[in-house]
């Protein structure tokens, strides 16, 4: 191949800055870019306040929370929330971990097609403070809100 010139050296930089390749066979191709990781469980920063607040009380104090699913409720299932303590760390091995703003939260392993995209957040109203999940994958709720179907 012949020593390129200088414009065609700055013809492929641009083609390159625009997300294209030009291929050695003259052929240009579209590079895509990389899709950005999204977490599996997302904390809102109230419930990140919150879950520290819960676990500062605890003695000794937790590294996390669990995040699972129990099959209760009117329409099927239902989050339950337990603390992680260092010697239940083997029992949630197999479990993804996510750290967002400063807390830990282990997403059961076989919860985890269920609640995946999930974000939970700490409301506190005058009749009632708890924590809110937004599923994407939910296709129904009940009316009290506790329970979800996929």
């Amino acid at each position: 191949r012949a020593k390129e010139s200088e414009e065609e050296r700055m013809g492929r930089w641009a083609a390159l800055r625009c997300g294209l390749r030009l291929m050695s066979s003259g052929k240009v191709r579209l590079q895509r870019a990389p899709r950005p990781w999204k977490a599996a469980f997302e904390l809102s920063d109230a419930a990140a306040v919150r879950i520290r607040e819960l676990m500062a009380r605890r003695d000794p104090p937790p590294v996390g929370v669990r995040v699972s699913l129990k099959h209760r409720g009117c329409n099927g299932m239902s989050y339950t929330l337990n603390y992680v303590n260092s010697a239940d760390e083997d029992r949630v091995k197999s479990d993804e971990k996510v750290t967002d703003k400063g807390v830990t939260v282990y997403v059961d392993s076989r919860a985890l097609l269920n609640i995946a995209g999930t974000q939970m957040d700490y409301v506190d109203t005058e009749l009632a403070s708890e924590f809110v999940f937004t599923n994407p994958n939910a296709k129904g709720t009940c009316g009290c809100g506790e329970s979800f179907s996929t």
